[in-house]
């Protein structure tokens, strides 16, 4: 099957389905009056009938009396809310509890299903993404959104798991969805995913063989340290396409005389790799973007999300040529997405499902912006969502080097709005006689243009100098007056490199004058 215009389809369809959904249920507003004045609490309290068995999970996970308050970040909630009879459709398919009484017993499950249905911000279906939800579950969890289509209706549906019968309740407080089955926490890994999984047993067996189990079989709320993964899989029906029925078959066509699959330069070994990027994205993350993604191989891979597609590696190899009437053809050029089945959540990362094998390929250049979220500790930080992040532990960072003055990261918004004009609203920051440095991740060889994002509207500034690989590029770089009170944050241009080889780089900044500086980002552009 060929998934061109899918992507543009889904989004259609989410916009007629945003329209639907968001007309009132009429049998909900008889039953409840002037919802907006009245919380989630309220509302269930309002329709105990129905939700008698959430409610007192809710109750005895300690989170019921918080769905009657306001959200402390002033963004709501989104309680996603399973009725009677999912409840009880839980209880019937679970192996750990035969009544609603055993999961009560349970004081510490029940406070992680609990949890894990309310989302710390409140999001209507007009919002809902094409992957997971920006913030976490009140159990630090992410969930996912996908979108059903079907013959005769269309839905939203929750972790690949439970279909929204009844969307966007507003409430003073946030939103309630309802449910057609009880949401089942994530405690399973990428690699217990497809070993549960056997139509991507080839896929797993490469796994085996090549001893990389381990960078997507652990849990990141366990090791913190640890960054999360991105799989792209393909199942076997896709192997088969090619005439590959077994991991053996796979290892001859891409490691053809080398069984020494554990050897990080073996062709099996970096096809595997290949197909773990470092990192957690979502389909929606891809949308918009067209850049280079490091893998976990020697070489990064490219997607591109800017057409109607989402494309990996395009115009690398042609996979087919459909001729559809005279002068109308359709070349197939690039790996797609099975879109239907992607955006897998799991405790090591996403999973998302491909449609042609996908080899390495060559690498070629693409614009690049580093906002420092490599760095685990400003990923965890930015997933906090706002204040102010002083670095209390400098060995604690692996891309971030800094001496001479205290570093924070700083991210500000107001009820949930975008308040400053810094990339994401975030930035580390500085005071004094500092030096900063940052290593990149690999960088395809090539000319770049290199851009400098900080802070430039201010008399406390400093005046900087900044060097890659210890060489200066650009002059002094004056950050007191280059913005404007309306816009302080602006993109500089520092000057032209050229990358010799596909390696990290370190960028270090340098005051020439003492000061304050705020850095946004650093960004490498394709000379145009």
């Amino acid at each position: 099957m060929i998934f061109s215009m899918k992507k543009l389809i889904y989004f259609l369809i989410l916009v007629i389905a945003a329209g639907t959904f968001s007309c009132n249920d009429p049998d909900l507003e008889a039953s409840f009056e002037d919802l907006e004045k009245l919380t989630i609490y309220d509302y269930l309290m309002e329709n105990e009938e129905d939700f008698s068995s959430f409610i007192s999970i809710l109750e005895k996970g300690g989170v019921l009396k918080t769905l009657s308050a306001y959200n402390p970040n002033g963004i709501g909630y989104t309680l996603f809310a399973p009725n009677n009879d999912a409840i009880n459709q839980f209880v019937t398919e679970s192996d750990q509890f035969s009544s609603v009484n055993d999961i009560l017993s349970d004081e510490s499950y029940a406070a992680t299903f609990s949890r894990y249905h309310i989302v710390n911000e409140g999001v209507h279906s007009n919002e809902f993404p094409f992957g997971a939800f920006s913030e976490q579950t009140l159990s630090g969890d992410y969930l996912t959104v996908s979108f059903v289509i079907e013959a005769d209706t269309s839905y939203y549906k929750i972790n690949n798991q439970a279909a929204v019968n009844k969307p966007n309740i507003e409430t003073s407080n946030g939103y309630v969805h309802h449910l057609e089955v009880a949401l089942i926490p994530i405690t399973f890994t990428s690699y217990q995913w497809l070993e549960n999984n056997a139509a991507f047993s080839i896929f797993k067996q490469a796994i085996d063989l090549t001893g990389l189990k381990p960078l997507i079989d652990f849990n990141t709320k366990e090791e913190e340290t640890k960054q999360a993964v991105t799989v792209l899989a393909e199942p076997d029906s896709i192997y088969e396409k090619f005439g590959i029925f077994s991991v053996d078959d796979l290892a001859a066509v891409v490691s053809p005389n080398n069984s020494d699959f554990t050897n990080s330069a073996n062709g099996l070994y970096n096809f595997v790799a290949y197909h773990f990027l470092t990192g957690s994205y979502f389909l929606d993350d891809f949308v918009d973007e067209n850049t280079n993604y490091n893998t976990m191989s020697e070489i990064p891979l490219n997607i591109n999300g800017l057409g109607i597609d989402i494309e990996i590696n395009p115009g690398k190899e042609m996979f087919d040529t459909i001729v559809h009437q005279v002068g109308d053809t359709t070349f197939v050029d690039y790996v797609g997405v099975l879109y239907d089945e992607s955006n897998v959540i799991t405790q090591s990362g996403a999973i998302h499902f491909i449609n042609q094998l996908m080899k390495q390929q060559a690498p070629s250049r693409a614009n690049l912006t580093y906002q420092f979220y490599e760095e685990p500790v400003i990923m965890e930080f930015y997933q906090e969502g706002e204040g102010s992040f002083p670095i209390e532990d400098p060995e604690s960072l692996t891309k971030i080097e800094y001496s001479g003055s205290d570093l924070s990261y700083e991210i500000i918004k107001e009820d949930g709005e975008e308040i400053t004009n810094a990339w994401n609203n975030d930035y580390l920051i500085l005071d004094g006689d500092f030096t900063i440095s940052y290593t990149t991740p690999q960088i395809v060889a090539g000319r770049y243009t290199v851009f400098l994002g900080a802070e430039a509207f201010n008399d406390e500034n400093a005046l900087v100098e900044v060097f890659i690989d210890g060489k200066k590029i650009g002059g002094l770089i004056d950050l007191t007056t280059l913005g404007t009170e309306d816009s302080p944050f602006q993109q500089i241009k520092l000057g032209n490199v050229d990358f010799k080889s596909y390696a990290p780089h370190k960028i270090e900044i340098r005051p020439l004058i003492p000061g304050r500086f705020l850095w946004d980002y650093i960004r490498f552009e394709i000379p145009k």
